[in-house]
C-alpha cells in the first residue's frame, strides 16, 4: 500500500530557509552585483563587467596579502594541531581533574576576539606590558610595532594561545570515544606508547582532527580582529592579511566594486582550499580504514 506523501514537513524547514536566505544568499548576491558594477555615489551604478576581477589578478598587493595569509595559516596549523594533540594526550581521562582541565581549556575560547587583541597589545608593550617589560629587562629587542619579525611572532603566539584549546578539546573528545578494550589488547601485546598512538589513538581521532583542521584553517584564513587590534596590519604591510586588505579597500578607500570582487575571490579561495583539505583527509581516512 502506497503512503500518501506529506509535504507539511517543509513548513518546519521554511523558517531556516528564510533565515539562511537573509543571512547568506541575499548578501552574497548583493556582493556579486557590486563586483560587476562601478559607482560614483548617489546610488548610481554603471556596468563594469569583469574589469575589477582582471585588475585584482594583476595587482601585486593582493598576491602579497595572499602569500602572507597562506604562510600564517600554514604556521598556525603546523603548531596548533600537534600541540593540541599533545595536550589532549596528557589530559586526565577520569577523576575530578577532568572537569577542571576542561574548564581551563575552554577559557581562552570564551574571550571575544577584540578582547584577545587588546590583551596581547597591552601584554607586549614595553612600558606597561608584562611580556614587553620582561624582554626589555633581559636586553631582548622586542617591539611588535616596528619590528616585522616581532609582529609576526606576536600574532602567531596570540593565535596559538587563543585557539589551541579548540584542537585539544576536539582531540580529547576523540580519545574519550576509544573503548578500553583497545588499550587492554595493546597492553597484552606489549605495544609501545608510540604504537598505541599510531595504530589506536590517531585513527580514532582522524574524524575530529579533520574537523579541527578545517575549522582552524578557515578561522586562520579569515582572521581580522586580533592582528588589526595588535598591529593594525603593520609595521608597513607585514601583517596585512587578506581580510585587513579587504577592509582597507572597502571602508578606507570606499572602492565598493573592487572590494566586492576581492571578497568573492577571497571566498572562492577559502572554499577551494577547504575542499582540497576535506578531500585529501577523507581519502586518507578511507585508505587507513
Amino acid at each position: 500500500m502506497d503512503k500518501t506523501p506529506n509535504q507539511k514537513a517543509w513548513f518546519l524547514v521554511l523558517p531556516v530557509l528564510i533565515l539562511v536566505a537573509f543571512s547568506a544568499v541575499i548578501p552574497l548576491m548583493t556582493v556579486v552585483n557590486y563586483s560587476v558594477q562601478d559607482t560614483f555615489g548617489n546610488n548610481e551604478f554603471f556596468w563594469a563587467g569583469l574589469e575589477w576581477f582582471r585588475e585584482l589578478l594583476e595587482d601585486d598587493r593582493m598576491w602579497d596579502a595572499l602569500g602572507r595569509q597562506m604562510m600564517f595559516s600554514s604556521i598556525i596549523l603546523a603548531i596548533e594541531v600537534p600541540l593540541g594533540i599533545l595536550v589532549a594526550l596528557n589530559m586526565p581521562k577520569k577523576g575530578a581533574w577532568v572537569s577542571v582541565c576542561l574548564v581551563l581549556m575552554s577559557l581562552p575560547l570564551l574571550i571575544p576576539w577584540n578582547v584577545v587583541g587588546t590583551i596581547w597589545q597591552i601584554f607586549g608593550r614595553v612600558d606597561i606590558g608584562l611580556l614587553g617589560h620582561t624582554l626589555a629587562a633581559l636586553n631582548i629587542d622586542y617591539n611588535y610595532t616596528q619590528d616585522p619579525y616581532a609582529a609576526w611572532v606576536t600574532v602567531v603566539v596570540m593565535d596559538v594561545w587563543h585557539w589551541t584549546s579548540l584542537v585539544a578539546l576536539l582531540a580529547y573528545a576523540g580519545l574519550q570515544s576509544i573503548p578500553d578494550a583497545y588499550y587492554q589488547a595493546a597492553k597484552i601485546d606489549q605495544a609501545s606508547r608510540w604504537k598505541v598512538f599510531r595504530y589506536i589513538e590517531l585513527p580514532k581521532m582522524a574524524g575530529v582532527l579533520m574537523i579541527a583542521v578545517l575549522l582552524r584553517f578557515m578561522d586562520s584564513f579569515m582572521i581580522y580582529t586580533e592582528p588589526f587590534v595588535v598591529t593594525g596590519g603593520g609595521p608597513g604591510s607585514t601583517t596585512t592579511f587578506l581580510s585587513i586588505d579587504l577592509v582597507k579597500m572597502a571602508l578606507g578607500q570606499f572602492d565598493l566594486g573592487p572590494a566586492a570582487a576581492f571578497s568573492i575571490m577571497y571566498f572562492l579561495v577559502i572554499l577551494l582550499i577547504s575542499w582540497v583539505f576535506y578531500t585529501v583527509m577523507t581519502n586518507l581516512d578511507k585508505r587507513e580504514g
